[in-house]
């Protein structure tokens, strides 16, 4: 058995099992405060393209290397709720550039933003292509 481990250390990927061993799915996302050591929960994949979902941090009763063990039983963890994205903030900095070039420096970001990012006002799904995304990501795992 591994030595547990702090919830700083979980990453996408790692495998989340159930109170009694058998496997529930992989870790898609980390929610909390690291700045304030704050563990909310977590976003757990059950297929690869599947909508993750939200365990919150009172149901981990164990982290331990590549490894997360709940509380839950398979039954508890399929009644969850889907992961829903936090509302997005948008912040533009002209990068400590004054004048025209940092004006349009800042409205390019901004501009950038807006396309490949939008600012969500609430929560929100994950969309098809943040679980692509996180699926790939759990495959270099």
């Amino acid at each position: 058995m591994s030595d547990p481990v702090s919830w700083l250390m979980i990453e996408s990927g790692w495998k989340v099992l159930a109170a009694d061993g058998s496997e529930l799915g992989y870790v898609d996302e980390v929610a909390g405060d690291d700045t304030e050591d704050i563990f909310d929960g977590l976003a757990v994949a059950a297929s690869a393209l599947g909508k993750p979902r939200y365990v919150l941090s009172e149901q981990v009763a164990e982290i331990t290397q590549g490894v997360v063990r709940l509380s839950l039983t398979r039954e508890q963890f399929e009644k969850l709720g889907e992961f829903l994205e936090p509302a997005s903030s948008e912040e533009i900095e002209t990068g400590g550039k004054t004048g025209l070039g940092g004006e349009l420096g800042a409205e390019a970001r901004k501009i950038e933003g807006e396309v490949f990012a939008p600012t969500q006002r609430h929560e929100h799904s994950m969309n098809i292509w943040r679980r692509i995304a996180y699926f790939f990501r759990r495959l270099r795992h």
